[in-house]
């Protein structure tokens, strides 16, 4: 940790430099998170997903803005005891809230702390490609808006390409679908995405459906409370009687064989096997271990991320995934 900014009273920008021989594993499209391992006694440690708000295209440390949470243990944690020269443990960078390209005009509408990943997006459009930027930017009050004098700054930088709307609830009042709708209606021709408390992208979902937006032009982030820990080292018990089936796994340039026993998720074969397989929740809960099924079966046993048109290309989630037929071919090729 080589930075510890104080954005608003509540929350905190951290810098994070990376090793030298790890750099290459760090690198993160705009939009993306980390999850970070926070210090505790508790049982099943403390992890929590946290949005890159740097861009990877001129900011060199890996920057993450944490906003208190009343009684979340880990985001008061790190506002409390960040400070440079801590070290802190986190998974590489994940997550498919980002854009395909930097060139096609862009809406982002986000409340509170969900301009974290907002912002990354909106500077590496503007340093990194031609996008028009609008960003609609909901809080409180001018005095807990995030990033409000770097907004300013990005403004007078790119005047032509990027235009920033704020709505305070201390002026207008609670989002409303019908009044987004009157900021928002003039970009139905825009991708869209959207990141902020579940009330408010409720509201704003209804509002881009109401200007016409089609649902594939619109990129919805949720938070993620982990309940589980992630870090923990995976290991499945010895049972010779369990019954398995084929697997084929292509991975990282790799074709693995494996026996897949039927009653224990893909990705806890390969973790428990030495296999570096991609994730970051271990949950269900942001689609970082997605991988397509190329022949066979599997059933989910959650899914929380994938769409429908995710599904019809064969996509599941190696965390929530147990085997149906008796043999499977799956790759990690996203």
């Amino acid at each position: 940790m080589v930075e510890v900014v104080d954005e608003t009273d509540d929350a905190v920008s951290i810098a994070l430099a990376v090793p030298d021989h790890l750099v290459s594993r760090f690198r993160y499209h705009p939009g993306q998170f980390l999850t970070i391992k926070i210090p505790t006694d508790r049982p099943g440690g403390a992890a929590r997903c946290y949005s890159l708000s740097s861009s990877p295209h001129f900011e060199n440390d890996l920057i993450v803005t944490v906003k208190r949470t009343p009684g979340g243990y880990a985001s008061n944690w790190l506002c409390d005891n960040a400070r440079p020269g801590l070290s802190l443990t986190v998974m590489t960078p994940s997550g498919n809230f980002t854009p395909k390209s930097l060139d096609g005009d862009l809406l982002l509408v986000g409340a509170g702390s969900g301009i974290t990943p907002l912002i990354s997006i909106a500077k590496s459009a503007l340093v990194g490609g031609t996008a028009t930027v609008y960003l609609l930017y909901a809080n409180r009050d001018r005095r807990s808006t995030i990033f409000g004098t770097e907004l300013h700054d990005m403004v007078t930088e790119f005047p032509t390409r990027f235009t920033v709307e704020h709505w305070f609830e201390s002026d207008q009042g609670l989002p409303t679908a019908e009044g987004l709708m009157r900021s928002l209606e003039l970009f139905s021709a825009y991708d869209a995405y959207l990141c902020g408390p579940a009330p408010f992208m409720e509201a704003a979902r209804s509002a881009l459906h109401g200007i016409g937006l089609p649902d594939a032009h619109v990129h919805v982030e949720r938070y993620r409370s982990l309940s589980g820990d992630p870090f923990a080292d995976v290991i499945i018990p010895s049972d010779t009687s369990a019954e398995t089936v084929s697997a084929t796994v292509e991975l990282a340039g790799r074709r693995i064989e494996l026996d897949w026993p039927r009653d224990t998720k893909l990705l806890d074969v390969l973790l428990s096997k030495g296999y570096d397989a991609p994730f970051s929740c271990r949950e269900g809960e942001c689609s970082a271990c997605a991988c397509t099924v190329r022949s066979g079966e599997v059933s989910m046993l959650k899914n929380d991320t994938l769409v429908d048109a995710d599904l019809s290309l064969g996509l599941t989630l190696a965390c929530q995934s147990v085997p149906v037929s008796e043999s499977v071919e799956i790759a990690f090729d996203q």
